[in-house]
């Protein structure tokens, strides 16, 4: 049996699954987000830990492999003789070094990494940390290092290669760290982990009490990759969670990405990728922000209950924009509020926002997907789905298993090529008319958001 570990934003996921991906038992945590200033987002590690054994707990059962599928970019320092954290974790959608990042030549980073040059990505953010903690005995890991620390006592200090090809410090194409970007960011190479591949076997280390194998680890989004059986080029999932995520694979390719795309390393060669900052927490922000929903599952509904948004676009750039524009500065914008406008309304205009983001992504490919496979919490949302399928004008096949990262970091750790079931499957509906309307008035909304909109 396979504990499956998903870590996320918001909380940690366990799955118990045999060596067919069969689910057996599951638990869930929830994981506490801080926000001590405007644009800040954090966690505190030992809260990430006590999430994942909170989780596994509940799932009960007796593994006898552990495999991690994780939130990516979070960036951790903690002491190595210890194992205390000295600092709170930086999490992915943190935006304080922005100023940073604009000061990097945008070339020689994507180039390099095969990303962008955005606070993201780890690099900047360990600069950050070390301006404060800079002192020796130091360890550095994105959230997989910190839980195979945790799990073997501190015995192994590793990052998987899907991981560490989101720091901005490893060479794409070599696949382990660079000392020209370490020396740019201010990085001794004491710090690092060791990279190791996605599906290695790390050996021994003990949850609850219980001896476990650590074996198939992958970044959230690469793990979903490989769940759902997008293992040769041309092959592309989104996953909707507190982002939206497109990766599609691109075999052996690791050239530099087309414009406001990302190239990542995948679990079994290279992806593209368009990373969506917020998608999900669009939707927590009506609940949480605005008091609109009392639950996102109500969204489907409220969507269903009339028939268009009412003229209402919702940028959700809560977090500035990520690809394909990547623009740091970017705020989130509400347009076209009349006296008839409702929550039905707004909430509608929320999920198309979502769909539209994605439709920006899959724009910028060089070729579109033929069919896209769709994960995540929102992958739910049958008003979504039908929407993104209309959008695009290529059909969505819905994961039956909702939670396809844990899965696809099992499918890792027992070494076979199984793949998750398809439970639903959205043919596009509307006309390409009738998506081209919609697309433009999208259009015209970025364009008051943000001053980097291409026109084209």
């Amino acid at each position: 049996m396979i504990l499956a570990v998903d870590q996320g934003t918001t909380g940690t996921t366990c799955l118990l699954v045999d060596h067919d991906l069969q689910v057996h038992a599951r638990g869930y945590a929830e994981l506490p987000q801080h926000f001590p200033q405007p644009g800040w987002v954090e966690h505190e590690p030992e809260e990430i830990w006590a999430s994942v054994l909170a989780a596994a707990r509940e799932a009960g059962g007796e593994p006898d492999v552990v495999a991690i599928a994780n939130q990516r970019e979070t960036t951790l320092l903690w002491n190595r003789a210890t194992g205390e954290a000295v600092a709170p974790a930086l999490v992915w959608q943190d935006r304080r070094t922005a100023a940073r990042c604009a000061e990097l030549d945008p070339e020689l980073i994507r180039a390099r990494t095969g990303l962008v040059p955005d606070p993201y990505f780890s690099a900047t953010k360990l600069e950050w940390l070390l301006r404060a903690h800079r002192r020796d005995g130091l360890a550095f890991g994105t959230v997989d290092s910190w839980l195979v620390w945790k799990l073997t006592g501190g015995e192994r200090h590793v990052v998987d290669v899907t991981n560490a090809s989101r720091t901005l410090l490893v060479d794409i194409r070599t696949l382990d760290w660079d000392d020209e970007l370490l020396e740019l960011f201010g990085v001794d190479r004491a710090l690092l982990p060791e990279i190791v591949p996605s599906a290695a076997d790390l050996g021994e280390g003990e949850l609850l009490g219980r001896p476990v194998r650590i074996r198939g680890i992958a970044g959230d989004q690469q793990a979903a990759l490989y769940g759902q059986g997008c293992r040769a080029a041309g092959d592309g999932k989104a996953t909707y969670g507190t982002g939206s995520f497109v990766l599609v694979h691109s075999g052996d390719d690791c050239s530099p990405p087309p414009h406001g795309l990302l190239r990542t390393a995948a679990a079994d060669g290279y992806a593209l990728e368009g990373a969506v900052l917020v998608s999900g927490a669009a939707v927590q922000w009506l609940r949480d922000g605005l008091g609109l929903v009392a639950a996102a599952g109500e969204t489907e509904h409220l969507a269903r209950s009339v028939d268009s948004s009412g003229g209402v676009v919702f940028v959700p750039a809560l977090a500035g924009l990520g690809s394909p524009w990547w623009d740091a500065d970017a705020r989130g914008l509400i347009s076209g509020l009349t006296r008839g406008t409702t929550r039905a309304h707004l909430v509608r205009a929320a999920l198309e926002g979502i769909a539209h983001q994605v439709a920006d992504v899959v724009d910028a490919l060089p070729e579109r997907p033929r069919v896209l496979h769709a994960d995540g919490g929102a992958s739910a949302n049958g008003f979504l789905m039908q929407l993104q399928a209309d959008l695009l004008g290529v059909p969505v096949e819905v994961a039956a298993e909702r939670e396809t990262t844990a899965l696809g970091a099992a499918a890792l750790a027992c070494g076979r090529g199984a793949r998750v079931r398809v439970g639903a499957v959205y043919e596009p509906a509307m006309t390409r008319d009738e998506a081209a309307g919609l697309r433009a008035a999208w259009r015209e909304a970025l364009i008051r958001t943000s001053g980097l909109i291409r026109t084209s």
